[in-house]
């Protein structure tokens, strides 16, 4: 349960040194600058360092002439050191060139869909035996190409007293007909309306020569000919990106880097022709931070405590044995610890690991389940498949204890026989009488997990100096003797038949902490040596402090009957595959096996989800709601490389 001791670092020198300051401090990947303006009580003469990014907008550019040749941009590697002006300038004509292809390519595109277009429509006029050369040379007449829907041929007859309102139809689909209309000069357009009111929809003709079969085969020829100039320019395009690949890339990981840094000087307070950086760095590399600013000339800086200021957290850095690290993701849904605060993370380990793997116990589909997080892990890259291989190596021991592989209830019972001389496996989960010893073992359970909840509470309420919730809190001193006793005296009075409630054990262990609980903060304004210890009406403070210890008194309760969730999926374990075989049974040996193998498949992803949920819930609520905040910032160290993750 780590978290990393910080420093505060303060650099002050001239401006034309602030890029190399930011550079250094990239460079180590150690400190995370903060807003130095908000370091500084009396402000006057200060102001933030907002300059508009220059490599923003060839950065931009960049990506965008890359995207539209088809390449892709990968992170990574330093800064080459090409002067800005070479830069832009590689931009601007690799921007320009990229433009003018990407042009040419659409405008074939576009031609190339358009003659497929024309070729579809001038398809549904095959049959007419019309020369379209002839018809549109025509000097007073003029004709119109398109579609009309079938429900509006049957209104044609409406203009049946117009002479002029002649449709030939061609082709005929579902919804439209397809065909053409003559209209002398005089009168066009009135037709052109009666033919619009009946929503024909004209079909441009270009210059056509020949029959419609003709004209089909033309364009035909045409956008064969396109199609063979676009692949052309595809391969141009392919071709320019590929020699310009490695050009692009050492351009790209420049402007990005130099990007990056210029963003970083937004935290430096300006002060005449003088800067300020703040930030914070693990202690463990003052050192080498330390030696890497000394090589800048014309600045100044110093160290600190994070304690030396009142007003800013230092950011948190957690610092876990390799194999609880991947519970930080967990801690990390709930919240970063604040610096001053324990770090949960092991605890979580142990205790999420232990209480899944007793709720999931089954020796086969815990060794799936490792394996099937190893594959998620090393193939996605996906943080919960990292918990898994220890939960379902915890699900695989509790199922051994169980005597569960697979399901089968009885595979083991050799196994127990040669090395422990026990006829049978330890526990029968279905017994007689063992579904009890179960409960009970998971309220033993969330006993002592609530108190070690309130212990680590107090470790860390006394870390932070905070004597009022660590001694007089209901997670502090007064709770932890509060619950403990009761829960003590329970089971030692219904077990053991040991009379335990005496008056002063009541007195003493029982009601004598509820009282200081009720009068926490008075208590903890006195040890704390506070002037305004006393509230301003008793009267109201009691009031609300007794509801306020009604509800914590039920929580103990609750917090405590949540645990009989991990009994339950003990046995649901068993009770679903029960139903699993009884399944299987109905069908024959080939069936059998059939049933059985996707029985366990299924049980196993479900069981896997839902115990998965269920123990984070207990993390959450039963135990981090004891003695976890998480409000706290993560230590996010300043590298270019951060910007690729």
């Amino acid at each position: 349960m780590a978290v990393s001791k910080m420093k505060l670092v303060s650099i002050i020198g001239r401006m034309d040194r602030l890029d190399e300051v930011v550079r250094v401090c990239g460079d180590t990947c150690v400190s995370q600058p903060d807003d130095a303006i908000t370091f500084f009580s009396d402000t006057y003469g200060f102001e933030s360092v907002r300059e508009e990014n220059p490599f923003a907008d060839p950065l931009n550019r960049l990506q965008s002439a890359v995207a539209r040749l088809g390449g892709v941009l990968e992170g990574g590697g330093s800064d080459g050191g090409q002067p800005d002006g070479e830069l832009f300038s590689f931009v601007d004509e690799l921007s320009a060139h990229a433009a003018d292809l990407t042009r040419k390519r659409g405008e074939l595109s576009a031609r190339y869909e358009s003659i497929g277009k024309d070729i579809e429509q001038f398809q549904h006029f095959f049959g007419l035996d019309i020369d379209l050369d002839k018809i549109l040379s025509c000097e007073n007449i003029k004709v119109r190409f398109g579609r009309l829907p079938n429900e509006s041929l049957d209104r044609l007859d409406l203009y049946e007293d117009n002479p002029f309102v002649l449709f030939f139809p061609g082709v005929r689909e579902e919804e439209y007909c397809w065909g053409v209309y003559f209209a002398p000069f005089d009168t066009a357009a009135d037709i052109d309306r009666i033919f619009s009111s009946l929503y024909f929809e004209r079909l441009r003709i270009p210059a056509a020569v020949g029959l419609p079969e003709d004209v089909v085969a033309g364009l035909r020829k045409e956008r064969e000919e396109v199609y063979q100039e676009l692949v052309r320019c595809r391969e141009e395009i392919a071709g320019y990106w590929e020699q310009q690949r490695d050009s692009c890339l050492s351009v790209y990981r420049c402007l990005k880097t130099r990007s990056y840094y210029f963003e970083v000087r937004h935290y430096a307070a300006r002060y005449h022709d003088k800067f300020v950086l703040t930030g914070w760095i693990p202690a463990r590399e003052e050192k080498r931070f330390c030696e890497a600013l000394d090589r800048v000339e014309a600045i100044e800086y110093s160290v600190e405590k994070p304690d030396k200021d009142h007003h800013h957290t230092p950011p948190v850095e957690l610092r876990n044995p390799k194999m609880f690290r991947p519970f930080e993701y967990l801690v990390g849904m709930y919240g970063t610890p604040r610096y001053n605060e324990l770090d949960p993370t092991i605890f979580v380990a142990i205790t999420y690991t232990l209480l899944f793997g007793f709720m999931f116990g089954d020796l086969g589909q815990g060794i799936c389940l490792s394996i099937v997080g190893y594959l998620m892990w090393r193939f996605k890259r996906m943080e919960i498949g990292r918990i898994l291989i220890p939960c379902g190596i915890a699900a695989a021991v509790f199922g051994t204890i169980f005597g569960s592989v697979f399901g089968f209830e009885h595979v083991l019972d050799p196994v127990y026989k040669s090395l422990f001389g026990l006829s049978e496996k330890p526990i029968e989960v279905m017994g007689t009488g063992t579904p009890i010893k179960i409960i009970l073992a998971a309220v033993f359970i969330g006993i002592a997990l609530i108190l070690i909840s309130m212990l680590l509470n107090m470790y860390s309420c006394l870390r932070r100096r905070d004597y009022e919730n660590a001694l007089f809190g209901p997670n502090g001193v007064a709770g932890f003797l509060f619950f403990g006793s009761l829960a003590c005296g329970a089971v030692a009075q219904l077990m053991f038949s040991i009379p335990v409630f005496s008056l002063p054990y009541i007195l003493l262990l029982v009601i004598l902490p509820l009282v200081v609980i009720l009068f926490k903060e008075p208590l903890g304004g006195l040890a704390e040596r506070r002037p305004d210890w006393k509230p301003e009406k008793w009267g109201e403070y009691v009031l609300q402090s007794f509801f306020e210890l009604f509800e914590g008194v039920l929580s103990y309760l609750s917090n405590t009957m949540s645990f009989l969730r991990v009994a339950a999926f003990v046995m649901i374990h068993a009770g679903m595959m029960m139903a699993v075989f009884t399944l299987a049974g109905l069908f024959g040996p080939f069936g059998y096996t059939v049933a059985v193998i996707l029985g366990n498949a299924l049980v196993m992803a479900m069981e896997a989800l839902l115990v998965a949920i269920q123990v984070m819930r207990l993390e959450f609520y039963e135990m981090f709601s004891r003695y976890y905040n998480g409000d706290g910032r993560p230590f996010v160290p300043l590298t270019p490389a951060a910007e690729d993750r």
